[in-house]
């Protein structure tokens, strides 16, 4: 396939890593400029290319970037792409990096708001793993401890889409509903960064709890910010499973 990916930060450069190790052709782009990330493109052989065309003839296009960005992103990318294209929602809101967002804070998921900004439809997928885990837990199809990762969204086809991509990169994935849905998988929930595998996951997206997911959130913020340093992936999960798997 032909993906796009916005956003090079420590997630977007490992999915696009990853991608590129499974053989779609992948394109990218940041706020930055191509330039900032020309070693980057040569070591992946990922071209850079200029925001406003990351979206030309893609099947996938990432949105990796932080809340705060989405509504300045050029109308010009979404003015072009196919309407075929899945777009997938890989981002996260936390006030004190992306400002208070009102709609989210009412209730809104993260998820909604970005389809509602960019005005098309995405599928919420990659935001509940983090970029260390990525790495280190991908598994073979059907290894006892494969993680699982939720995908939501309204597009079936889409959905089938990104699932089909998580496999070939060594995750299973569950289908967790709707965008209206798709707060369960937002930080603060049990499923988010735990690393669950399949049965654990379908378990744990019945179990979260809403109107703690902003106090959860920000707990888990304080557990990372505590963490030792050169902490390891399973640090992490562990400490996450001990703080909201009860």
């Amino acid at each position: 396939m032909r993906i796009g990916v916005i956003g090079t930060g420590n997630i977007g450069r490992v999915l696009i890593e990853r991608m590129r190790s499974v053989g779609h052709a992948v394109t990218m782009t940041n706020a930055s400029g191509a330039e900032s990330i020309r070693d980057f493109a040569i070591k992946t052989g990922a071209p850079a290319v200029a925001i406003e065309e990351i979206g030309l003839d893609v099947d996938i296009l990432f949105l990796v970037i932080p809340e705060r960005n989405i509504p300045h992103l050029p109308k010009a990318i979404f003015q072009n792409i196919k309407p075929s294209t899945v777009i997938v929602d890989v981002g996260n809101y936390y006030p004190v990096r992306d400002g208070q967002i009102a709609e989210i804070d009412k209730g809104l998921t993260e998820s909604e708001w970005v389809s509602k900004q960019i005005g098309h439809p995405v599928v919420k997928a990659f935001n509940s793993i983090s970029s260390a885990s990525l790495i280190s837990a991908a598994r073979t199809a059907g290894a006892s401890d494969r993680v699982a990762l939720p995908i939501s969204g309204e597009v079936k086809r889409s959905k089938e889409v990104v699932a089909n991509l998580i496999d070939q990169l060594g995750f299973d994935s569950f289908d967790a509903g709707s965008l209206s849905e798709s707060w369960r998988q937002q930080p603060g929930s049990p499923v988010y960064c735990t690393n669950l595998a399949l049965g654990e996951l379908r378990a744990w997206l019945t179990k979260v709890n809403r109107k703690t997911l902003p106090e959860n959130r920000e707990k888990g913020l304080q557990i990372f910010s505590t963490l030792p340093a050169g902490f390891t992936p399973h640090d992490q999960v562990k400490a996450y499973r001990e703080a909201f798997l009860k």
